[in-house]
């Protein structure tokens, strides 16, 4: 009794999967293959072929590495640590792995990297027992044993695609699987297909895109990430447009600004009179140029002196030439009050030349956007986003028709599909714009808070013409004017005057500029606020 029962150990213990495999038996026959393989417990899959070779005749084979896979991609083999014992030689590229034997019985060894997958929690081991090879084969054998017993095995024989099954494909008891085919024509293949337990071995398949123009395409982890990144950017990027629109449409309350630093005035960031529309309400109008005008002439640069007659009119005159002091907006502005060597133009002649803001309104633009108040002018959409999309497209081409990931080039024109439509919501106004914003609200604060007659005496004529330009932009100049012709002593104007000399009255640079407004155009009492 004890004997049968160590007899029953000594043969479950033979029969254990993992030692099942063996050598190749040698072929008995011409023109036939054994072959013996093993799943490793890594994945490997290890190949011992023994094969007959008829004498004075040599036999090929091709194994592809690459070879089609189902949804555009490609099943990619590796292969090492080829041995061959016999007469024969292999070759091992990129896509092929190619041996080459002459007459007689060689042993061909080789490991195989990813023939193991897994789906729906069971491991699959796939490989050609025959195929690729230039001659007849008579008989093909072939074992195979893995660390767990296979659940199902599956063997088709014939041309590539036929669904024909091997003649034998069976389990044996010991748990060591068994195939066979006869008659296999030059090229046609013996695939087998095991089934073994989930987590029994780690896959290790892998599968590439195909080197097509609809694998190119694919979805690759690579190119998920790439997605994941730009979906992530578009939620943050959609964030900070919200805030920014906030931001812009509420810019805060006016921060406060001194319109005299020690004896002389600064405007808050060195901003022009004629720049103060556009800040605050992204478009310049007849306001703008008149005040522009009042500060060449508070600069020295012009001269205006009153023209006696019924109606009284005025006339600008050149009183400096233009120099590097002003800005290109500015220069402008002088050249088209003074063309060439024009030395006066009368306000009338002004309006029947139709002289408008229109007319230096690219100039005053660009010089808002220079000095990075505002990133482009409303109405302007930048073309950014349509050349993104134009990249994007270009290397979508590019990336389809070499390397693949052309879905990184989809990514790109998707970027710049949404920065084209975003940009019609993104304000134009910039960080530094709305903070000029905020100060210009503090120069009319400072302006209306002024009492003249609490000026120094000594200030109160620069401090009257510096500042009228800028209470002319922000609709203040009237109370502003008023405000220092109710003093007993008025300041002098010292860049306004008659023809015959004669003093003007304070009271009359509001007429000035009232007069000035309606040359250009009709004026709006108090708009800059309303932006």
């Amino acid at each position: 009794m004890k004997i049968c029962l160590l007899v029953g150990l000594l043969l479950v213990l033979g029969a254990a999967p993992a030692g099942a495999q063996s050598e190749p038996q040698l072929p008995a026959l011409p023109n036939s293959a054994e072959i013996s393989l093993k799943v490793e417990r890594d994945g490997a899959l290890t190949v011992v072929e023994a094969v007959s070779v008829p004498s004075e005749a040599t036999m090929t084979r091709r194994i592809p590495l690459r070879t089609a896979a189902p949804r555009d991609r490609d099943r990619i083999i590796g292969i090492r640590d080829v041995v061959i014992e016999g007469a024969g030689n292999s070759e091992l590229t990129d896509d092929e792995f190619t041996v080459k034997l002459k007459g007689g019985t060689s042993i061909v060894r080789y490991t195989v990297d990813g023939a193991v997958a897994e789906a729906d929690g069971l491991t699959r081991v796939s490989w050609q027992l025959a195929g690729g090879w230039d001659a007849r084969l008579e008989l093909v054998r072939a074992s195979f044993a893995a660390p767990s017993i296979p659940n199902a095995v599956t063997c088709y024989a014939g041309p590539e695609a036929s669904r024909a099954h091997c003649a034998t494909a069976q389990i044996a008891h010991s748990g060591l699987t068994r195939f066979s085919q006869q008659n296999l024509a030059p090229g046609q293949r013996m695939e087998i297909s095991v089934e073994l337990p989930g987590g029994t071995v780690p896959a290790n398949a892998r599968l590439e895109p195909s080197k097509t123009f609809a694998g190119a395409f694919v979805l690759t982890a690579p190119v998920g990430w790439a997605w994941g990144g730009f979906v992530l950017a578009l939620i943050a990027a959609a964030v900070g447009l919200a805030l920014l629109r906030r931001r812009d449409r509420h810019p805060g309350d006016a921060l406060p600004v001194r319109l005299l630093a020690g004896k002389a005035f600064s405007s808050p960031d060195g901003v022009l009179p004629g720049q103060v529309g556009t800040v605050l309400s992204g478009r310049a109008d007849a306001v703008d140029l008149a005040a522009t005008v009042v500060d060449l002439a508070v600069r020295n640069y012009l001269w205006v002196s009153e023209v006696p007659g019924e109606l009284t009119t005025w006339r600008l005159v050149r009183r400096n030439p233009p120099d590097e002091q002003l800005t290109t907006y500015e220069r402008a502005v002088f050249d088209l009050l003074l063309p060439g060597e024009s030395e006066s133009v009368l306000l009338s002649e002004i309006q029947a030349a139709r002289i408008g803001v229109e007319s230096v309104r690219e100039a005053l633009d660009d010089s808002v956007v220079e000095r990075r108040w505002y990133s482009r002018l409303p109405g302007r959409l930048p073309r950014a986003g349509l050349r993104i999309c134009l990249y994007g497209l270009f290397l979508t081409v590019l990336l389809a028709l070499t390397v693949g990931y052309a879905q990184l080039g989809l990514i790109v024109i998707a970027a710049g599909a949404v920065l084209a439509v975003a940009a019609r919501w993104l304000p134009v106004r910039t960080g530094a714009g709305v903070v000029l914003h905020r100060r210009l609200l503090g120069v009319r604060e400072a302006l209306l808070a002024t009492k003249a007659a609490d000026v120094p005496k000594l200030e109160r004529e620069v401090l009257l013409s510096r500042a009228l330009p800028y209470a002319l932009a922000l609709g203040e100049q009237e109370r502003w004017v008023a405000g220092f012709a109710e003093l007993k002593g008025p300041p002098k104007i010292y860049w306004y005057g008659k023809e015959d000399d004669g003093e003007v009255p304070i009271a009359r640079v509001g007429d000035f500029t009232a007069a000035l407004v309606g040359t250009f155009a009709a004026t709006r009492q108090g708009r800059r606020l309303e932006a």
